[in-house]
């Protein structure tokens, strides 16, 4: 996930300065051939398998860190390394973050998940030289009606994204579509982060936006890009902060927020969805 400030200050400069694990120097936008595709498959797969593992495992009395315990370890037994861990820092394998939390929150074995809780589970896998990445949203145990169209709509906003991804149509066709489905039904878009490329560098060009905007480019999709479309949808203001541990974001009125994400690969005459967890 890439943060809009920093964006608009590294196209301004340029420049492209990121520190952490398995991160090479940004190349611009890449095109993956075959081979690399079917690798990306693999990781993606493998990201997929663990988040449908997850969702089926939460429970009310289990801790974030179990789940992070968890995802490390079948992410390492399918001959994968964690992406997150260790990446600029971070340290878990997974993001988990509850109810106002936005993005970026740290599992804890002291952080207990209720009946209720709206919880976003963010998750990637490094194999083989490249990266896949995913989240969900899982309502746990007796979950507010609000909540649940929350969570609903964001995924919906999810898919309408990735359905104008074909070649020829543009990062706004995908954000135009996103943004149309989260404001008709009375939510905002978290504008401060956005979508990215995936491949050798979990983190790469273009970034993918969720919203209409003229500050970033309006680049054309071609056959072999791989994308990460992961719009956050706020019940409330689409205002965020960041919590003191430097990580968690939090929504700034206390609004219950929402996440989905998939990576795709755009296609010859449309798109593949990479972690595709219905298998």
């Amino acid at each position: 996930m890439n943060l809009f400030s920093d964006l608009l200050s590294a196209s301004k400069t340029n420049g492209a300065n990121q520190v952490g694990p398995r991160i090479q120097k940004r190349r611009g936008i890449e095109i993956k051939s075959e081979r690399e595709v079917k690798i990306m498959r693999k990781a993606s797969q493998i990201v997929a398998k663990v988040l449908k593992e997850i969702n089926l495992m939460v429970e009310p009395g289990m801790t974030t860190g179990d789940l992070d315990e968890y995802a490390e370890r079948r992410i390492l037994e399918m001959g994968a390394i964690p992406s997150f861990k260790g990446y600029q820092g971070f340290p878990a394998s997974i993001c988990a973050s509850l109810n106002k939390e936005v993005v970026h929150g740290i599992p804890s074995p002291k952080t207990v998940i209720k009946s209720g809780d709206l919880l976003k589970v963010d998750t990637g896998a490094f194999f083989d030289g490249y990266h896949g990445d995913s989240c969900i949203t899982i309502c746990v145990g007796d979950v507010e009606k609000n909540a649940i169209q929350l969570s609903q709509v964001a995924q919906k906003a999810l898919f309408a994204g990735i359905d104008q991804i074909k070649p020829k149509n543009t990062l706004l066709d995908i954000a135009g579509a996103i943004e149309d489905v989260v404001i008709a039904n009375g939510y905002s878009v978290v504008e401060d982060y956005t979508g990215h490329g995936v491949g050798r560098n979990l983190h790469e060009e273009p970034s993918v936006f969720n919203f209409r905007t003229n500050d970033l480019p309006n680049v054309v999709l071609r056959k072999g890009m791989t994308l990460a479309v992961e719009p956050i949808v706020n019940l409330g203001s689409k205002e965020c902060r960041t919590l003191r541990d430097g990580w968690t974001v939090v929504t700034k009125d206390g609004s219950l927020s929402a996440q989905w994400e998939h990576t795709v690969l755009v296609t010859d005459k449309g798109y593949e969805i990479l972690t595709d967890r219905e298998f």
